[in-house]
């Protein structure tokens, strides 16, 4: 779809995938400005029903991301997440969203360069799949 520009939410933890954000912007890294942050004090909190809203109110895309296993400030918030993303992606399809919208990265502090370089990829894959059919929904 020809000037289609994809919206990206993404749940980013805020000790490591926020820090790297800012990492970014203050390194002055280009990416897209598609992705709209939010910071959550641990990617294991980040409740399944708030991506499926997401989803549900015309997100193209959902990235959560944080620390990498292991490195959770919280313990074993990040092998939380892991399991959640895991049983979404089985269920997205009974929505109808295909699971590829659904993103799970491991980002630290200093991996600013790795946070602009995954925006750039999510962007460039939602291009690819269009629009998301919620989206189209609403606007119809």
């Amino acid at each position: 779809m020809e000037g289609f520009e994809p919206t990206i939410i993404a749940f980013v933890c805020n000790w490591c995938t926020y820090t790297a954000a800012d990492l970014a912007g203050t390194s002055r890294l280009g990416y897209p400005a598609n992705v709209r942050l939010i910071r959550v004090m641990c990617t294991g909190m980040v409740d399944p029903k708030y991506v499926i809203k997401a989803f549900l109110e015309g997100a193209d895309a959902v990235l959560v991301s944080g620390c990498h296993p292991g490195d959770c400030h919280y313990i074993n918030g990040n092998y939380k997440a892991r399991r959640r993303i895991k049983l979404l992606k089985e269920i997205l399809p009974q929505f109808g969203f295909d699971d590829e919208r659904l993103r799970l990265t491991w980002i630290g502090a200093s991996d600013g360069i790795q946070f602009a370089e995954t925006i750039r990829k999510m962007v460039t894959q939602m291009k690819i799949l269009g629009p998301n059919e919620a989206k189209l929904k609403i606007v119809i």
